[in-house]
């Protein structure tokens, strides 16, 4: 029996799997897999279930996760996550520095839509070289479905990103430099960045358009497209939005498809194929009208919630920490809309949005998770009140105030000093994510037990906080270490970076236990094998 949703009869997987058999949810896809992912989510949380480090590999090049693939050396190797055993999916050969990968993206197809290739119907991977190519690529075989040439010399294209996502897809340069000599001639730079922007299958080409310091300003830092708005950044810590759509229509000089012979400037060429690229058709002539502004520390900024409000600190070093909750209509600072933990920490807390679409607040610090709502405030059509939803608080049962120690002899010895929030050897919540399909909030904990630190990743329910499940870390964790943890389904995965360049994968995957399982060593090495796969050494059980 599966644990019962909010508001809910507790639901039965044995009558759910019937009832899916019978074929109760065949008018609608959606309903299907919301129903497939309670089941998962019933068998997940159930005490018999766990989660086995099934096997274990190390690079000397960074590793990417997507959706149950794993890369490796530059996205040229790529390895399945769902397999027991390690399979590998692809593997090529050595390339040139030249060709390298800077970026990438998983393109998934849209549900509903007639594409003109089969291919479209496949997950693919976009990824970006260092020598301006835009590649589409098979995500399960790696072989080549689309190519296309960004630009020449002009500027050197390094970032993707999504403006709307599996929509709309910008592509970024490096913020253009000028020459030592030529800066010392005298010689500015007014084109800082260049913008790419993209439709995402089929792909086609939307258009390009310069960040021009003549047009926003000589303080400009860096620049951004998200959810159709144009985000200029300054170095005093200034954020400005402008309308992305409003400024392609008025701008734009002329539209090109891709593939599509062109004559541009004198230039006359096939749109995305080499040496030509593509054309500067939005070309920015005066400054576009400002949507919104506003100063933050080190110019963060976001927005979301409803009614909508954002989210900045003061600018400011000495409010560094604490964070206000604003309307985004009139600026005004939401009722409790200050929101500081007054951490004592060597590493900060943290706040952003729910990306559950649910307008709360996730609000994490070393000891304590806060998800925080929108109230309406009585008396008041245009305020809003930011009341507490839920907290999880890390398990510091044992701790004693260490702060005066009695010795032996009876004498008392006061320490000049407090412990901080997030010392090792106590209970420290170092990521906070959240599980879209199982509607789960995962939350790593981390506790230093002499010379190692130990891990376990906690999921909570989303809408009561409600602990369901823990899972254990075997591996060791150091705190000192840069770390990723990625939860997807029934798989659990562990990517550490360790000093000169040397990354480590831990896989973990769901297990039904049986009495007749063996239980694992403290440390996971029970029945361990090793095995050469494409070159690369791989442990698992």
């Amino acid at each position: 029996r599966g644990p019962a949703q909010p508001g809910m009869a507790p639901r039965n997987v044995c009558r759910l799997l019937g009832r899916r058999a019978r074929g109760f949810y065949a008018r609608d896809a959606g309903v299907a897999h919301r129903a497939n992912m309670g089941l998962l989510r019933s068998i997940m949380c159930q005490e018999s279930t766990k989660f086995k480090n099934v096997w274990t590999t190390h690079s000397t090049s960074p590793i990417a996760y997507e959706r149950g693939r794993i890369y490796f050396d530059n996205y040229r190797c790529c390895v399945s996550s769902i397999a027991q055993e390690p399979r590998i999916l692809y593997q090529k050969p050595k390339c040139p520095k030249s060709e390298k990968i800077e970026d990438a993206l998983l393109l998934e197809c849209p549900l509903g839509e007639t594409l003109p290739s089969p291919s479209d119907y496949k997950s693919s991977l976009v990824v970006l070289t260092a020598q301006n190519w835009l590649l589409r690529l098979s995500a399960d075989s790696g072989e080549i479905l689309e190519k296309i040439y960004l630009a020449g010399s002009c500027c050197k294209f390094r970032y993707l990103s999504w403006d709307t996502p599996q929509e709309i897809m910008v592509i970024k340069s490096a913020q253009n430099k000028l020459p030592a000599a030529a800066r010392q001639a005298g010689i500015q730079q007014s084109v800082l960045f260049h913008l790419a922007v993209f439709q995402v299958l089929p792909l086609s080409f939307i258009g390009m358009l310069e960040i021009n310091k003549k047009i926003f300003g000589n303080s400009v830092t860096d620049v951004a497209v998200s959810n159709g708005v144009l985000i200029i950044m300054h170095s005093m810590g200034l954020v400005r939005l402008y309308n992305f759509q409003a400024i392609s229509e008025k701008f734009m000089e002329e539209t090109f498809d891709l593939g599509y012979e062109f004559n541009w400037n004198g230039q006359v060429g096939i749109v995305g194929k080499y040496p030509f690229g593509l054309p500067c058709n939005i070309k920015i002539t005066d400054t576009p009208p400002l949507l919104f502004e506003v100063s933050s520390l080190e110019n963060a900024f976001q927005i979301g919630g409803y009614p909508w409000h954002y989210i900045i600190t003061p600018n400011k070093k000495k409010h560094k920490g604490v964070f206000h909750v604003c309307s985004l209509k009139d600026k005004a600072l939401a009722k409790n809309g200050i929101q500081d933990m007054k951490c004592c920490s060597l590493e900060p807390d943290w706040i952003y949005f729910h990306p559950d679409m649910s307008g709360r607040i996730i609000h994490a610090g070393p000891n304590l998770i806060k998800v925080l709502k929108f109230k309406e405030v009585e008396n008041s059509i245009t305020q809003a009140e930011i009341a507490e939803d839920f907290m999880i608080m890390a398990n510091r049962e044992n701790s004693v105030d260490s702060t005066v120690t009695v010795t032996a002899s009876g004498r008392v010895v006061k320490k000049r000093y407090n412990l901080l929030d997030d010392d090792p050897e106590q209970e420290t919540f170092k990521i906070v994510d959240y599980e879209d399909e199982l509607d789960l909030l995962s939350v790593v904990a981390v506790t230093q037990i002499g010379a190692d630190g130990r891990a376990h990743l906690d999921f909570h329910c989303n809408n009561r906080g409600i602990l369901l499940k823990s899972i254990p870390l075997l591996e060791s964790w150091d705190v000192t270490y840069s770390h990723e943890v990625y939860f997807d389904r029934d798989i659990v995965l562990h990517i550490e970076q360790k000093p000169n360049r040397r990354f480590s994968c831990y896989v973990y995957q769901m297990v039904c236990n049986t009495a007749e399982e063996e239980e694992p060593s403290s440390h996971g090495k029970m029945g361990r094998v090793s095995c050469k796969k494409g070159g690369r050494l791989f442990e698992y059980s």
